[in-house]
């Protein structure tokens, strides 16, 4: 028997320490995607700052300005463009943002765009009316996520939804990311912690825009819808590599615990299995006097 259990114990050391191997691998390589992907998602956020400016500016200090997707109107219908992961193996990752966006459908099949495969297949088993998806987050360029972002707003015009909304996931750090749902359409503009001084607001009130105000926002708003969508699918790829270091690397603690723990049983094992010999010889040694 205590052969036969250190032959046991062997042979699980021997599986803890392929797992070990394996998620190590992984852990370096999230590791690496995630340096990358993190320089990509902050290199873009001045961009989407800088939209969402120009085009809070022209909305709200520009008298008479008209234009669809600042029109709110009774929503009976709602898109949802969902940016999950390409795969598993990243904590919660995957199943924050689909639960987020489940609790905010409150029990109605809305329509839907997908962008991951984790995403496509969660919805599509469902049942859920899939308008267009894309099954790699990491290979989503901006073409990708206009395309996305032009799908939505054609639907929007012709009247088919009423509100657009993204949901992803925001990196804060490597260690933090947090699911998020961003309405998109129609434009709605947070109010301005900063107040701005009565001299500043008249500056932004005397702007002139050629050919007119109108015409300018007709055009930045589609570049700035498609931002979000662009910048929503970065920061969930760079927090998909930050998840999944950290749960590759909680995987790795885990592997060497559990080879301390079954080296201590093994040399208790075989401690056992000397001692049972040794006592079987002394045994017979006396058997033979």
């Amino acid at each position: 028997m205590a052969g036969a259990g250190i032959k046991e114990i062997k042979t699980r050391i021997n599986s803890v320490n392929s797992t070990k191997q394996v998620t190590k691998a992984m852990e370096l390589v999230a590791s690496s995607k995630m340096r990358k992907a993190k320089e990509r998602a902050l290199a873009a956020r001045p961009y989407f700052g800088t939209m969402y400016d120009t085009v809070r500016d022209i909305a709200t200090n520009t008298s008479g300005v008209r234009n669809v997707f600042l029109k709110q109107r009774e929503v009976k219908n709602r898109c949802y463009i969902i940016v999950a992961g390409d795969r598993g193996l990243a904590g919660g990752f995957n199943s924050n943002i689909m639960k987020l966006t489940l609790s905010h459908m409150d029990g109605k099949k809305e329509k839907i765009m997908t962008v991951g495969k984790k995403s496509t297949e969660f919805f599509s088993k469902r049942g859920y009316d899939i308008l267009r998806s894309t099954e790699s987050v990491e290979r989503c360029d901006y073409d990708e996520a206009l395309a996305f972002a032009n799908e939505a707003m054609n639907l929007y015009k012709k009247g088919e939804i009423d509100e657009v909304y993204i949901a992803y996931t925001e990196f804060v750090s490597p260690l933090t990311q947090n699911a998020k749902l961003l309405k998109v359409l129609p434009l709605a503009f947070e109010q301005d912690e900063n107040k701005e001084t009565k001299e500043q607001a008249a500056k932004k009130a005397r702007v002139q825009y050629l050919p007119s105000a109108e015409v300018v926002l007709g055009h930045i708003i589609p570049k700035y819808v498609s931002g979000i969508v662009y910048d929503g699918i970065i920061e969930s790829f760079a927090s998909e590599q930050a998840a999944r270091r950290t749960a590759m690397s909680s995987a790795t603690d885990n592997a060497d615990e559990m080879l301390s723990n079954l080296e201590l049983s093994y040399n208790r094992a075989r401690q056992s299995a000397v001692t049972q010999e040794i006592t079987e010889i002394v045994g017979g040694v006396e058997a033979l006097k």
